[in-house]
């Protein structure tokens, strides 16, 4: 099987080509940067398909940011990743049998749907105001897969990630989620010997993260089971309140000050954990515990990162 995996520098891209290339199956991997394909082009895009015409393709190419990045800069984030998922979902019309495998995000789902989240929640409320411009790309990305599956017979499997940590992952102070953002702050506190770490809110809100590596996974998982259309929730099915996650992460750094909560920012969702039944059904589960995941990403990050954005 020959695989393109588009993104394959960023985070779930370098997984997927780790893990794929580490299997004992028949895959010839052809990774793609920004270098070889530019996705904002339908001319790149579809010249790079047709060189190497594909049995399978992973849309792991994405602009993406935490609550910061993408409220500020909503215009890109809609823009750049309609044009990515377009520019993809119309080179392949021509090769119906070339398959994709469609990454999104848990953040397509409306703000208010019941947690555990379920798939058939799809499109059924407003969205979280803060990152909607990214939300609404991901979910053009699925209607326009839906059309060409029912209008041409291509396969497009979507797969939605809870929120993704791990190597390679963005650790800028600016623009980064969760995981990395309080990893790089915390760290920076460590060694500036700060005597207090304020977070944000009151550290109440339960979340759900999985580790890179178990998404790479369970896309192989998937690949192995020729599961080639439809939406597949992908997530560990474990909550931790943000409180608990930071004690975790200053357990790791041994960051010795005080976790100091500021009450005048916002918390945001109380809750947000996706039904990850469907898999599961199929026989795949996540594998790597948060504290052995925070441990990897955290040795990765004194190995590889450069704080660029730390605060003068």
């Amino acid at each position: 099987m020959k695989i393109i995996i588009f993104g394959s520098n960023g985070l779930v891209g370098s997984s997927l080509v780790r893990t794929l290339k580490q299997s004992n199956e028949d895959f010839t991997i052809i990774p793609s940067t920004r270098n070889d394909a530019n996705l904002f082009s339908l001319k790149s895009t579809r010249e790079f398909i047709n060189k190497h015409r594909p049995n399978l393709i992973i849309n792991a190419a994405a602009k993406v940011g935490g609550i910061l990045a993408n409220n500020v800069n909503r215009t890109e984030f809609i823009l750049e990743n309609l044009k990515i998922n377009m520019n993809i979902l119309e080179s392949i019309i021509d090769h119906p049998h070339t398959h994709l495998i469609n990454l999104g995000s848990s953040c397509i789902y409306p703000l208010n749907a019941k947690d555990p989240i379920n798939e058939e929640s799809l499109m059924t409320g407003v969205l979280e105001s803060t990152n909607s411009p990214y939300a609404m790309a991901k979910l053009a990305a699925i209607e326009i897969g839906d059309a060409m599956s029912k209008q041409h017979g291509t396969n497009v499997l979507n797969l939605m990630p809870t929120n993704l940590y791990g190597p390679n992952d963005n650790f800028s102070y600016e623009s980064s989620h969760v995981i990395p953002g309080l990893i790089s702050r915390m760290h920076n506190a460590k060694i500036t010997h700060s005597k207090q770490f304020n977070l944000w809110g009151t550290g109440k809100p339960l979340r759900e993260f999985l580790f890179v590596d178990d998404l790479s996974d369970a896309i192989q998982f998937l690949i192995n089971q020729n599961i080639t259309n439809g939406l597949y929730n992908i997530g560990s099915g474990e909550e931790i309140t943000i409180y608990n996650l930071v004690n975790k992460i200053k357990d790791i750094i041994g960051f010795d000050g005080e976790i100091v909560c500021d009450l005048s920012k916002p918390d945001g969702n109380p809750r947000k954990l996706l039904d990850n039944s469907r898999i599961n059904s199929l026989g795949w589960k996540s594998s790597t515990s948060l504290d052995e995941g925070l441990m990897k990403t955290y040795k990765w990050f004194l190995t590889n990162f450069i704080q660029q954005d730390a605060p003068k």
